[in-house]
C-alpha cells in the first residue's frame, strides 16, 4: 500500500503576497492568520500580504510568516479536500519547517508554534549579531570533498539537501573562503541571504534561549511520526521532540537522508504544504520516481478538492 508524507518549507520560501489568496478564499485559512496576529500581538498577516520585502526577509519575521502561511494552507486543504487529501504516514519540515510539522502532528497548538517560531527567529538574529556569520549553497560538489574544504576553513556543512546541493555555514570570512575554494574545484557557489551562521555551534545562544522557553511548555506525543532533521529518523515521543528542537539549531539538516528514509518506508507521494516549491525540487532530485504535490495557494487546494 502506498504511503504519503507532508513536508513543510523553511526560511527562504517567503515572498510578499503569500497567503493572501488563502485568506480570501478559505475561512479556516483566515482563522489561522487571525490567530497568528493575536498570538504575536501585531499583524503578521499584513506583512505576508503586503511586505515590504526587506522586513519579511528578516529572520524574526520570515520564520513565523512561513509557518503561518504553511499551516493556513494545511487547514484549508484539510477542510476543502476531505478524503481527497491523503493522510500522512510521516511529516517532516526543513529547519523552521519542522515546527510546522510538529503543529501538524498536534505536538503543540498553532498559537504555540507561531510564538516559538517568532522567538526562534529573534534569538537566531541576535546570535548572528554577536558572532556574525553567513551561509552559502555549494552546487555540484561532493559531500566528502566539501567536508575537507570545511575542515580547512573552519566552517560546517549544515544542509545536505539533495545530491549536488549542499550548504556551508560559519563565520562570514570563513564562509567566503570556503566558497572560493569550492569554486576553484569546480563548484557553483550561491551566497544565501540569511543573518547568521545557522545550524552551527555559533548558534549556541539560541539554544540557551529556546531551552528556557521550551522547558516551560507541555508537548504531546505526535499523532504522526515526525522525521527529525538531525537524525533522519522518526520521533514518536514529546521528550525526543524537545531534544530535537535543541539539537537542530546547532547541527545540520539531513534533508536528503530524511526523504530517502521515508521512501524506504514505502512513501511514494510527498505533499509540500506551504509557500514555494523548494522542497519539491529537492525531492525530485533525490528520487525521480516519487510523486509530488504542492499545496501552497488557493488554486492548488481548489484543484485537489475538485472545485476548479
Amino acid at each position: 500500500m502506498s504511503k504519503s508524507a507532508y513536508v513543510f518549507p523553511g526560511q527562504g520560501s517567503q515572498s510578499v503576497g503569500m497567503g493572501r489568496d488563502l485568506y480570501d478564499s478559505f475561512p479556516t485559512a483566515k482563522a489561522v492568520f487571525d490567530q497568528a496576529d493575536k498570538a504575536l500581538g501585531f499583524s503578521i498577516s499584513k506583512l505576508c500580504f503586503e511586505g515590504p520585502e526587506v522586513d519579511l526577509r528578516e529572520t524574526i519575521n520570515a520564520q513565523p510568516s512561513i509557518l503561518t502561511t504553511s499551516f493556513a494552507a494545511l487547514q484549508a486543504a484539510r477542510e476543502m479536500a476531505g478524503d481527497k487529501l491523503p493522510s500522512p504516514a510521516y511529516v517532516a519540515g526543513h529547519s523552521l519547517g519542522e515546527y510546522t510539522a510538529l503543529a501538524a502532528a498536534d505536538v503543540f497548538d498553532f498559537a504555540t508554534a507561531v510564538r516559538l517560531a517568532r522567538e526562534r527567529g529573534r534569538l537566531m538574529y541576535e546570535a548572528g549579531l554577536v558572532k556574525p556569520g553567513g551561509m552559502t549553497a555549494i552546487i555540484g560538489f561532493d559531500e566528502n570533498a566539501l567536508a575537507g574544504v570545511c575542515q580547512e576553513t573552519g566552517t560546517w556543512v549544515v544542509n545536505i539537501n539533495c545530491p549536488g546541493q549542499l550548504v556551508v555555514s560559519g563565520a562570514r570570512e570563513a564562509v567566503a573562503k570556503a566558497g572560493e575554494l569550492a569554486k576553484a574545484k569546480g563548484a557553483r557557489v550561491v551566497p544565501l541571504p540569511v543573518s547568521g551562521a545557522f545550524h552551527t555551534p555559533l548558534m549556541q545562544p539560541t539554544v540557551d534561549g529556546m531551552a528556557k522557553l521550551i522547558s516551560n511548555l507541555t508537548f504531546k506525543d505526535p499523532t504522526v511520526p515526525v522525521i527529525a532533521n538531525t537524525i533522519a529518523r522518526p520521533l514518536t515521543t514529546a521528550s525526543a521532540i524537545k531534544e530535537e528542537l535543541m539539537n537542530q539549531l546547532c547541527h545540520y539538516v539531513q534533508w536528503q537522508r530524511s526523504i530517502e528514509y521515508m521512501v524506504g518506508q514505502g512513501v511514494t507521494t510527498f505533499i509540500e504544504v506551504g509557500p514555494g516549491k523548494v522542497l519539491t525540487g529537492l525531492i525530485k532530485r533525490i528520487n525521480k520516481d516519487v510523486q509530488t504535490l504542492n499545496l501552497g495557494d488557493a488554486a492548488s487546494i481548489k484543484s485537489l478538492a475538485g472545485l476548479s
